[in-house]
């Protein structure tokens, strides 16, 4: 049986800013049956400095002259990551990277969105072609340029009934009628890190400070009440729901932080339960895996069977599927799914630099 191989470098920078996520990655596709194979051979997360932190944070608020110049100076960050990955991995077979950059605004609504992290600049500074820019393109054809990862879990990942990503969003991706329906459920980490982020600590570990806080019934029925969850889909989340609609109804209540995390991820547990059905496998991945609290959380109200893969599946899966997304757009495979984003039909999604 006939096979073609890639070796990639995959990047993804999350909502959730807990850092740049880079895996090198080799794909097999069996020309014959038209399976795809994937094994994840060195993969780091590279967190943010302060300084980092806090400009992408302040981001949302910039001008456009002052969001032009930092696709600039993001995307020679990410060049000089990459570059130290190369060589502290000692790799020398690349056949391309795929970068999803770093999104600072997400209106699809308004068919804007922006990924920031320049990757003509990554191109020319690692010298490896480089693709980048997947959601745009997208959000032309009347999309919602999101989730994209669902192709990945549609093709590398079909052995589970659910997959269920909790990273700044808890977004699902599941097969009704051999169509993939996937969608943004609710925030997740964006709202738990920005409340212990109070409290001077990057994240409530394994939860331990929100199974010990109480909850609160108003602000749970009023977070389960919110017009999102009663919209139809493809729909998506963005930091501008975040900022706009749930912390401000989170703060109107002045609630210690204990309380807001509990009653927060309880309100994410119910979601989530909501939109799954308790007899299928629910593979979770993202940073919320790590969450034990929520996962017990989501165990006790989904009451379905849930897998929690190794952790190098569940820090890097995303990064993995961006490189999967680059082989699919080099080959000109349907890499964005109109199923999925409400786009217009399916396509091939992403700038492709040459070197």
């Amino acid at each position: 049986m006939r096979t073609k191989i890639w070796y990639a470098i995959g990047l993804m920078s999350g909502t959730s800013l807990d850092g740049v996520d880079i895996a090198y990655v080799k794909f097999t596709y069996s020309l014959g049956n038209e399976k795809w194979k994937f094994e994840i051979i060195k993969a780091k997360t590279f967190s943010y400095s302060e300084k980092w932190l806090k400009i992408l944070k302040d981001a949302f608020f910039y001008s456009k002259k002052e969001l032009k110049e930092l696709d600039f100076s993001y995307g020679e960050y990410l060049a000089n990551l990459i570059t130290d990955f190369i060589k502290s991995q000692q790799i020398s077979t690349i056949d391309f990277i795929a970068s999803h950059g770093h999104t600072i605004h997400h209106k699809p609504n308004e068919g804007y969105t922006l990924q920031i992290g320049n990757g003509d600049l990554i191109a020319q500074m690692t010298n490896v072609k480089t693709i980048y820019n997947f959601r745009l393109q997208d959000v032309l054809y009347g999309g919602q340029g999101a989730p994209l990862v669902p192709i990945g879990d549609q093709l590398l990942f079909s052995d589970y009934d659910y997959c269920l990503n909790l990273g700044g969003f808890a977004n699902i991706s599941f097969e009704v009628d051999n169509t993939r329906i996937a969608y943004d459920i609710c925030a997740v980490n964006t709202v738990l890190n920005h409340f212990t982020n109070q409290i001077d600590l990057a994240y409530d570990d394994e939860g331990k400070i929100a199974s010990k806080g109480e909850l609160h019934k108003g602000l749970l029925e009023e977070l389960n009440n919110l017009p999102y969850y009663k919209t139809d889909k493809p729909k998506s989340l963005g930091f501008e729901y975040v900022n706009e609609i749930l912390l401000p109804l989170i703060n109107s209540f002045s609630l210690e932080i204990d309380t807001v995390l509990h009653t927060f991820i309880e309100h994410i547990s119910i979601q989530i339960a909501a939109n799954i059905n308790s007899t299928g496998s629910l593979l979770i991945t993202g940073g919320g895996a790590f969450n034990l609290y929520l996962i017990e959380r989501i165990r006790k109200h989904a009451k379905t069977e849930i897998i929690i893969p190794n952790k190098t599946i569940i820090d890097y899966k995303e990064a993995l599927v961006f490189a999967f997304l680059g082989v699919l757009r080099l080959e000109n495979k349907t890499n964005c799914l109109q199923s999925v984003t409400g786009a217009s039909k399916n396509h091939s999604s992403g700038v492709v630099v040459e070197i």
